[in-house]
């Protein structure tokens, strides 16, 4: 199976049963169809400071809360703060380039700021086109990589 998402705005008893109706439809659906949920990775993310952070559940057991997750292959953080996605970008293409250093003889930047620019280089600039860099420091954490 693959990702699903609920979502609601919730701030009373009331809405809080009805989100919960959500995950108890998807146990129910996954009984009858003899499929198993992996519930380590089922997650809430409260993402308004105010908000009551009810517990909810998936057949007998609680689901755990998150401060953020990955959507579409983008970090979503609780505050839906874009500069935690840059660190993650940046964090990504380090990891990239560090493989790329261990799985090649030649350490010569002519050989490996090839291999780079191929994997991970266009990953970087479709994001910053995607997001538009709003900050200074957000800018120079990706030129570093």
């Amino acid at each position: 199976m693959h990702d699903t998402n609920l979502s609601s705005a919730v701030d009373t008893n009331e809405g809080k049963n009805a989100t919960q109706r959500g995950p108890d439809r998807h146990e129910k659906w996954a009984h009858r169809k003899l499929v198993k949920f992996n519930k380590a990775k089922c997650k809430v993310l409260y993402l308004d400071w105010g908000n009551p952070q009810h517990q909810y559940r998936l057949g007998d057991d609680e689901i755990e809360s998150s401060s953020g997750e990955k959507d579409l292959g983008r970090l979503v953080d609780e505050k839906l703060d874009i500069s935690c996605r840059y660190a993650f970008a940046a964090q990504k293409a380090s990891c990239i380039l560090g493989c790329i250093k261990r799985s090649m003889a030649n350490r010569l930047r002519e050989v490996i700021q090839p291999c780079f620019s191929a994997l991970e280089r266009l990953h970087l600039e479709s994001c910053v086109q995607l997001w538009g860099l709003q900050d200074k420091k957000d800018m120079d954490l990706l030129e570093q990589v």
